[in-house]
């Protein structure tokens, strides 16, 4: 394998790896879809770099799972771990490739842009004013999500993009 880095075995519980795959993967779209509706080349980075994150994670469940599968029985009961774990991991390719559109400079193709304009869910990118009531509250605190149908996916400080920011103190 080639140009391939080795992954590492860590005795990690397969319910933890297939959770941070799936979460991994879904945060992936939105981001891809923001870097694409926005055409934000960092945004899209750091798709790329998820990617490889789940590639790891897929591979590192691939090795628990041959650990753990003793028998028939055993090999049969992990196929749906793996199957789920496949599937995110082709999501995540998906958002992969939107985002190699971004980085490659191909824009958004039209058709793209009037299917983002039908979707239920929207992306948005807001400066917080440092007079804001959400400054000194984290996501968690503010339940955007459940108050407003608002989730915050990625907060940026500087240069540095936070993913899934439900502890973090806006500033």
């Amino acid at each position: 394998m080639e140009g391939e880095e080795r992954v590492e075995f860590k005795p990690i519980p397969a319910r933890d790896l297939l959770v941070e795959i799936l979460s991994t993967s879904e945060l992936m779209i939105d981001l891809a879809y923001a870097s694409a509706l926005f055409n934000d080349e960092d945004l899209a980075q750091n798709v790329v770099e998820l990617s490889e994150k789940v590639d790891r994670l897929c591979h590192q469940l691939a090795m628990i799972i041959a650990i753990a599968a003793r028998d028939k029985e055993d090999a049969e009961a992990m196929l749906g771990l793996w199957v789920l774990a496949s599937n995110s991991d082709k999501m995540s390719d998906a958002a992969t490739d939107v985002a190699y559109t971004v980085l490659r400079g191909l824009g958004t193709p039209r058709i793209a842009s009037e299917a983002f304009e039908e979707v239920e869910e929207r992306i948005g990118r807001y400066n917080l004013n440092e007079n804001s009531i959400l400054v000194g509250k984290t996501p968690k605190e503010l339940a955007l999500e459940g108050k407003i149908g608002v989730d915050i996916i990625a907060l940026r400080r500087g240069e540095e993009w936070i993913f899934n920011p439900s502890d973090v103190v806006l500033a």
